[in-house]
């Protein structure tokens, strides 16, 4: 059942933000994603001291020297991450930034093999060029294309593939589930967006805040941070194989949905180059590759 569920809180977290940024007109992604993370960090404090969700909790054991050498500068990473992932929504499609996101592996392995962490081989390389090529495809028939909006969306790319492969160099012997690093990372997050927020959106999302109302903000949290209790659940019960597939299938029915919902435009060039694009994606995920 947690396969499922997962899909729908991913899918319901990404349709969810893009209807309060553009159907509710409250454009402002850095003051939703510190709040998002505010509500983490609070809800992550209740669970363990409510639940068992958290009982690796008592593993981890993170001194100054840790955190300012890695918790802090994968926050930074973090951050700039969720920040530039949700702006793209001002300007892309849901069903054109799901296409872009599938270019994630690439760069993983790109900075992989600029840190020395991994070795370019025949078999990578076959998958960077079919996912590059899918993506391109995509691109060019991608008809309401912005410039601004596509760049912003390659640095969230930037910013999560490094974050992922700083995580990979810096916290190797942690073990961390989705939720144990949540309670780190989200209030270190928190305040530097909102360290951020007065010069990027300064009061302007509080002044439009009645017109969200709270029980928008309240759920479009509580989606967000479920979304994150069922990763632990799914991380425990699927293998490789099934966390793949699911993923793809989520993927695709982001794309459709986006079509259904929001009325995005999809053309035939856009769906060779995504289904190349998901068949790297596969073998990426199916191939071992770090």
């Amino acid at each position: 059942m947690i396969v499922p569920i997962w899909i729908v809180l991913s899918s319901g977290v990404i349709i969810y933000n893009n209807y309060v940024y553009n159907t509710l007109n409250f454009q402002f992604p850095v003051f939703l994603v510190t709040w998002h993370l505010f509500f983490a960090a609070i809800s992550t404090r209740v669970l363990a001291r409510t639940t068992n969700l958290m009982s690796s909790l008592k593993d981890v054991h993170i001194s100054q020297q840790t955190f300012f050498r890695s918790i802090l500068p994968i926050g930074v990473l973090f951050s700039g991450s969720l920040i530039m992932s949700n702006t793209a929504y001002l300007y892309l499609s849901v069903s054109y930034i799901q296409m872009l996101k599938a270019f994630n592996p690439v760069a993983i392995l790109l900075i992989s093999w600029a840190f020395r962490i991994s070795d370019p081989n025949r078999r990578l390389a076959v998958i960077v060029f079919m996912i590059s090529v899918g993506v391109a495809l995509a691109s060019g028939g991608e008809r309401r294309f912005n410039l601004f909006g596509f760049i912003v969306q390659a640095l969230a790319v930037v910013f999560e593939s490094s974050r992922l492969v700083m995580i990979q160099i810096l916290l190797q012997g942690l073990k961390m589930d989705p939720l144990v690093s949540l309670h780190y990372y989200a209030p270190v997050c928190a305040a530097l967006n909102l360290l951020a927020l007065p010069f990027t959106e300064g009061l302007a999302p509080f002044m439009a805040l009645k017109e969200v109302g709270l029980p928008i903000l309240l759920s479009n949290a509580a989606i967000a941070f479920a979304l994150n209790v069922a990763a632990v659940f799914l991380v425990g019960v699927g293998s490789g194989l099934i966390l793949t597939l699911a993923g793809v299938f989520k993927d695709i029915l982001l794309v459709s949905g986006s079509v259904l919902i929001f009325g995005s435009i999809i053309t035939p060039m856009q769906v060779i180059g995504y289904s190349i694009a998901l068949g790297g994606l596969v073998l990426f995920k199916t191939s071992g590759a770090k």
